[in-house]
């Protein structure tokens, strides 16, 4: 009875530790990758002369993955379609994908810069950014205008929305199991939410650019949802007026619309705002210079690390 019982307690432990070590072989095949997601309208599609460039942002990154979801009107079944590569130039205005092969644009945005100072604070975590991201979009349904609404509410145009669009790209980019192509499946690890919008919310009335404090906490809050944790850190871009134009402001309610950042980051406990936007130079009066989306990336990154410690 003794003999017995022992065998089937060293029986119980034999198999528990075959348990862990089957677990351990499995967890040891998978690779951690960190993961952040940039939204946002146009300076977070980026204008960027890619030709403009430093040597070291010109070619491919290394220890960095990009899925960039094809930006689409309102309604449109084709949007969220992209696939996974090396973080390179062509992801700003212009990009576009069918889900297979991507088609590379002339311009960047800020996550070059964004993916270059990452990997020197982390040169040995493996970043993934997902971005989705349309030029001219709002977070008030009634300053979207022809160019589409973050508001997950609105249902019109065939019942898809920015919002829509953008989850279709979080589940086509988390659908890939092996992200960085190395063999081994990826478990990823939310980081952060870059959010670079604000422009088309500022430009028609008050009362919508009143409202804009409402709509970015309930929308950061559905991106925190869609990552599964809800205390992801988010980082605002604070929106900037050109000073190259002459016609008066170009985004009449500005002001409104930065106060109504700064108040959401000084609320949320998990958030930061970049500030320097102010100091750029615009390619036009909307958009910044390369120079600009380079900084951008910069401070984005920068900011994102005080909130990770």
């Amino acid at each position: 009875m003794v003999f017995r019982l022992l065998y089937n307690n060293a029986f119980v432990l034999w198999v528990f530790l075959a348990c862990c070590m089957s677990i351990t072989n499995v967890e040891a095949q998978k690779d951690t990758v960190w993961l952040v997601v940039m939204g946002g309208q146009s300076n977070m599609d980026g204008y960027g002369d890619a030709d403009e460039l430093p040597p070291n942002l010109k070619h491919s990154i290394p220890g960095a993955w990009i899925f960039t979801g094809c930006p689409a009107p309102d309604g449109d079944q084709g949007g969220g379609l992209g696939s996974w590569e090396a973080m390179q130039p062509g992801h700003g205005v212009g990009f576009a994908s069918d889900g297979r092969v991507n088609r590379h644009s002339r311009r960047f945005g800020l996550e070059l810069s964004f993916a270059s100072e990452w990997q020197r604070k982390f040169p040995k975590r493996k970043l993934a950014v997902v971005k989705y991201s349309r030029g001219g979009t709002s977070i008030d349904s009634l300053a979207a205008g022809q160019f589409g609404c973050w508001e997950p509410d609105v249902k019109g145009h065939g019942g898809i929305n920015q919002y829509d669009h953008f989850l279709t790209t979080l589940r086509n980019a988390l659908a890939v199991e092996d992200i960085d192509g190395d063999g081994r499946k990826d478990i990823v690890a939310p980081a952060g939410i870059l959010w670079m919008q604000g422009e088309s919310d500022a430009a028609h009335t008050e009362e919508i650019a009143l409202r804009y404090e409402r709509h970015l906490k309930r929308l950061m809050d559905l991106f925190r949802a869609a990552l599964r944790q809800d205390d992801v850190p988010v980082v605002v871009g604070r929106i900037a007026e050109s000073r190259r134009n002459e016609m008066g402001k170009v985004w009449e309610f500005g002001e409104l619309v930065q106060y109504a950042q700064e108040r959401y980051v000084r609320k949320d406990g998990r958030a930061g705002i970049v500030r320097d936007t102010e100091t750029y130079a615009f390619s036009d009066p909307w958009h910044y210079d390369s120079k600009g989306y380079i900084a951008l990336g910069t401070a984005f990154a920068r900011e994102l690390f005080v909130l990770m410690k």
